[in-house]
């Protein structure tokens, strides 16, 4: 026998209880990453400018042609001679046509040479966050996997290297390379040598964090199923282990970004970094020391250039931590 057929009465116009019920919709965890991101007010905001200097960066060069813009002009007819070379008006001789004023003595445009100057500490400060992340990935990653005498190697080479006296050990190489090497010399070779200075001796940084994450995810499940499975060592690395690292890498690079630009910024200062006439922000600020108690704007421009690139990337990368990581909060 068959059961009778039961019919649910409806009222008229009522819809079936299956169509007012909405659907569970699942979310990965880079779309939730991504929305405790967007509460973050503060690293939104970090994030836009951060994207709007890297543009600002790689557009210098076409920005400065489309605006007839040239941060090696002279503009002696703008400085006062009887004042020792200092730009005519208040605020170091803002005015429409050089919104951030000039630079004493040479009247160059200080707007120009700050967008000039931008290209060349992100690409120092990118290119040396690439090197010691590519170094002390690798190397981390293996101490923390293998363990053993390969991991107590890498420690003690770790150890080692934070026990240099890096900003010493910069100006001596920076300076003893300053005429030619590797067949390299003027903008060039000093672009190179700040990346593999700042690069190299920074890896252990970043050599101990990943270290420390993977002797956490080695004991994971999903390495223990990929070695039933008769998984190697390398295609663990690579392949499980470096994809679960992505987040600490990413946070960590972007807070040591802001590092390099500071180091690179350090050096230029102290004259062993980016050599003049190219704009430099370092360089700048090391000009405006004859000068800052006459004509202080010289020194706050690049000064804010340095503070508002460093704030932004430090705030992006906060909030990348808070959001890829809740429990560090």
């Amino acid at each position: 026998m068959t059961a009778p057929n039961e019919t649910i009465d409806t009222e008229p116009g009522a819809e079936p209880a299956a169509q007012t019920v909405k659907q569970i919709e699942g979310r990965s965890l880079g779309r939730i990453a991504w929305t405790r991101f967007k509460r973050d007010k503060a690293a939104v905001a970090g994030g836009i400018v951060v994207i709007l200097l890297i543009l600002l960066a790689v557009l210098a060069k076409p920005i400065e042609s489309a605006f007839g813009l040239d941060p090696d002009a002279l503009h002696q007819d703008l400085l006062d001679a009887n004042l020792g070379g200092l730009p005519i008006g208040d605020w170091g001789g803002m005015s429409a046509d050089h919104p951030l004023g000039l630079d004493p003595l040479q009247g160059r445009d200080l707007l120009s040479r700050i967008i000039e100057g931008s290209w060349v500490s992100l690409l120092v400060a990118f290119g040396a966050t690439v090197l010691s992340n590519a170094i002390g990935t690798v190397l981390g990653v293996v101490a923390g996997y293998y363990g053993g005498w390969v991991d107590t190697v890498i420690s003690r080479v770790m150890d080692t290297f934070l026990a240099f006296p890096l900003l010493l050990f910069a100006i001596a190489i920076s300076a003893s390379l300053q005429g030619g090497a590797f067949g390299l010399n003027g903008l060039p070779l000093h672009i190179a040598v700040l990346i593999f200075v700042i690069g190299f001796f920074n890896w252990p940084y970043m050599g101990r964090i990943v270290r420390g994450q993977t002797l956490s995810l080695r004991e994971r499940e999903f390495v223990d199923a990929a070695r039933s499975l008769g998984a190697r060592g390398p295609f663990i690395l690579f392949r499980e282990l470096l994809p679960n690292l992505v987040g600490p890498i990413l946070v960590y690079s972007t807070l040591l970004i802001p590092t390099n630009i500071l180091f690179e910024a350090g050096l230029s200062f102290l004259g062993v970094g980016i050599q003049p006439p190219q704009a430099s922000w370092g360089g700048m600020l090391n000009d405006a020391i004859k000068y800052y108690q006459v004509d202080p704007q010289y020194m706050v421009v690049p000064g804010l250039a340095i503070f508002v690139t460093v704030l932004a990337f430090n705030l992006l990368g906060d909030g990348l931590r808070d959001a890829l990581d809740p429990k560090s909060n």
